[in-house]
């Protein structure tokens, strides 16, 4: 396989101004490497018969299986635990990405091995962090009147949790409030499985809780929803983002026979069990020999907003080794294991660039750049208005010395009409 990371080692927006943003064009491509075993069987029986990007569909098939084996299988680097839990968001058009039609069968195939995770522990709708912790809270004891412990509340025994949002972009603008603790929630739960509040008369707490995230939302929604703290703290860069489309147009797609899909659940209910038992799974030497060889690349990191969102590149790429080879029944990763996890990293990480690629990250510097290269040049007082003067001259001049920093925009005087007066600064996109 020859991915981006090989060919290396070998050598906030406003909405009404997003669409003028530059997007890279070329669509990514996902190297054949990640349709390895059994994720790619169940990619290429289900893709005849769905308009479903075949990205989207392995990408749910992943996530979804991932947390239907709970933490038990799991890397540890260091002492930190790194479970099969992992957050998606895919990335396409409204209505036309066909991006809910891709979880139509691997939910099915899932529902089959496990009837109770898929009636009871798959959830939407996230608002609030206490929301996300009364699904995997621990049994609560308190004290009764003759000083006995008595058991207040039975929690939720099984702690997995696999959240379906197919308005990624909701839940973003929901997290703004001041109160609302769901970022620093979800960035624990991806982090350790142990959660919190401090509501002081009804405090909730959850131990091992193993949260997977599947999210849709347009590139539009995503990068004006997405707040310049999100991109801060860490809690964009816990989401692989994946672009998506429709894959062929089926006026009357038939439905997958069952005959076909009765392999694909035998198999899943082997992984399954096989993942009851606690198991560290680690590299084989030659796996070892190739995570030396990327790992630099992976975990060097760049500047900006890209960087901000690429950041956790090496965290990703190790739990989707260990889910390639908790699905090959794999108590080690082979190369063909990191192999298939590099080859979806690079998928997100090309997505990445598109999605996000012609943005700073700094709303104000954003807003001003598709400003210029939507009107031509504008004033410094003209710039003032793009924001109705509700935005402090420091801050304006702060993000114009950025965007000149960084060679974005460039800046010249006007002379005042009539030749009266003081010349007016002009800016222009470069």
């Amino acid at each position: 396989m020859t991915t981006k990371i090989d060919d290396m080692i070998a050598q906030g927006a406003g909405r009404r101004e997003v669409e003028d943003l530059p997007v890279i064009e070329v669509w990514p491509r996902l190297a054949p490497e990640a349709y390895h075993g059994l994720a790619g069987r169940i990619v290429k029986t289900i893709e005849p018969y769905s308009e479903a990007d075949p990205v989207a569909i392995l990408a749910h098939v992943l996530v979804a299986t991932g947390n239907v084996v709970g933490r038990r299988p799991h890397a540890l680097v260091e002492r930190t635990i790194h479970p099969c839990s992992e957050y998606v968001v895919m990335v396409g058009d409204s209505a036309k990405g066909r991006k809910g039609q891709a979880w139509s069968t691997p939910r099915y195939l899932l529902s089959q091995v496990d009837e109770a995770w898929s009636q009871k522990r798959i959830k939407s709708g996230l608002s609030s962090g206490e929301g996300l912790i009364l699904n995997v809270r621990d049994e609560r004891w308190g004290t009764s009147k003759d000083g006995q412990p008595v058991l207040e509340d039975e929690g939720e025994a099984d702690k997995r949790l696999l959240v379906i949002e197919p308005e990624f972009a909701t839940v973003l603008r929901r997290m703004q409030g001041e109160t609302n603790s769901l970022s620093a929630l979800l960035r624990e739960a991806w982090e350790t499985g142990n959660l919190s509040t401090l509501t002081k008369n009804s405090p909730l707490y959850a131990t091992g809780a193993h949260i997977s995230v599947m999210a849709h939302t347009t590139r539009e929604e995503l990068v004006t929803s997405l707040t310049e703290t999100d991109r801060a703290n860490g809690f964009g860069n816990r989401f692989l983002f994946m672009v998506a489309r429709r894959s062929k147009c089926l006026p009357e797609p038939e439905p997958i026979p069952d005959t076909a899909l009765a392999p694909l659940v035998d198999e899943l209910r082997q992984v399954v069990d096989w993942a009851r038992s606690d198991r560290l799974i680690t590299r084989d030497e030659d796996a070892r020999a190739l995570w030396a060889a990327v790992y630099p690349k992976l975990s060097e990191g760049e500047a900006g907003l890209t960087g901000a969102i690429l950041a956790r590149a090496e965290a990703h790429a190790l739990r989707l080794s260990v889910l390639y080879a908790v699905l090959d029944l794999s108590p080690v990763v082979r190369p063909v294991h990191l192999q298939a996890a590099l080859a979806v990293w690079d998928y997100a990480d090309a997505s990445a660039r598109r999605i996000f690629g012609g943005l700073i990250g700094l709303s104000v510097a954003d807003t001003i750049l598709a400003a210029l290269r939507k009107r031509g040049a504008l004033t410094r007082d003209q710039i003032r208005e793009l924001f109705q003067r509700n935005k402090a001259s420091v801050e304006i001049e702060a993000a114009l010395r950025l965007l000149l920093d960084r060679g974005q925009v460039k800046r010249s005087t006007r002379a005042a009409q009539g030749g009266k007066g003081r010349p007016a600064e002009v800016w222009e996109a470069a």
